[in-house]
């Protein structure tokens, strides 16, 4: 599954192993204090998932609403939209990947990771509606992961043809052209991803390689993502003669997630480790205190 690992406690084991490497009983209490913190925050943080797919009723893309809205139906590429995934060269709707190399520590260091942000197609029985996957949590099960000599290869997918739930800023535009706030925003969310990304935004961009993005490079770097945005929302409107529906990122910080499973199942989860992460939060929080009296 791929979702932040600190919302399920993946945090707490490299805190762990950070305090047996102290080899020291010292270590421990501040080590609980540590584990007590991330799970508060894990705690606020999953109920508010939790919260968020419990209040919102599910709306079909016909009669959506404007703004923040739960839609449920399947995955579809757009037309003439042939994506393949990173490593695999697997046919999808959405993509991420993660390349790993073994260290002489026997630790696995991450050396390149990404994620697609080409748009797709949410399909319900009354329409369809693009998924403008930028900035997304997305939860999935389709999970590939290989190893060739001193790496390792992961690769998480969203297939064509499956079952998506997402919730996010939903829109319609007219044929007409996308307004300036509109473009705006999807520039803001892909220049953001692209310095998210340092090593490949160097790749592209850093022409007299010197190691360091200049004025003169990223006005380059922005007007190629005006450009990508631009041809995105032509493509968008070309499938449409009376409107398009988009989901995306809200500009307000609420949360942004695909999922392909059903909304009860995520519900369910998130649920667990909110409780789950209250009970460590006031476990171990007491505990460390009690031991630093």
């Amino acid at each position: 599954m791929h979702q932040p690992g600190w919302l399920s406690g993946a945090i707490h084991v490299a805190i762990i192993a950070i305090a047996f490497q102290f080899e020291s009983p010292e270590a421990w209490p501040y080590a609980l204090l540590a584990i007590s913190t991330v799970s508060f925050f894990a705690w606020v943080a999953n109920y508010r998932r939790y919260r968020h797919i419990q209040d919102l009723p599910t709306s079909r893309v016909a009669s959506a609403a404007q703004g923040y809205v739960e839609l449920f139906g399947r995955t579809e590429r757009l037309p003439g939209e042939l994506l393949a995934s990173r490593l695999s060269r697997t046919p999808c709707c959405w993509y991420c990947f993660e390349i790993q190399e073994k260290g002489s520590d026997d630790k696995w260091n991450t050396v390149d990771s990404g994620s697609s942000v080409e748009h797709f197609l949410l399909v319900d029985d009354t329409g369809q509606c693009v998924i403008s996957p930028e900035g997304a949590e997305v939860l999935t099960h389709d999970h590939k992961s290989w190893e060739e000599g001193s790496y390792r290869y992961n690769e998480w997918l969203l297939p064509e043809a499956t079952p998506l739930y997402a919730i996010g800023e939903f829109s319609t535009t007219t044929a007409g052209a996308a307004g300036a706030g509109e473009e705006r925003a999807d520039l803001g969310q892909l220049l953001a991803q692209w310095k998210a990304n340092r090593q490949q935004l160097h790749q592209r961009f850093d022409l007299d390689r010197d190691g360091r993005i200049s004025l003169e490079e990223w006005e380059l770097a922005r007007l190629q993502a005006q450009r990508e945005v631009r041809a995105r929302h032509a493509e968008a409107r070309s499938h449409s003669v009376e409107g398009v529906h988009i989901l995306r990122k809200p500009g307000d910080g609420r949360l942004f997630l695909l999922a392909n499973e059903l909304p009860d199942k995520i519900g369910s989860r998130y649920r667990f480790w909110s409780w789950a992460h209250l009970v460590i939060f006031l476990g171990a929080g007491s505990a460390g205190l009690i031991m630093l009296q």
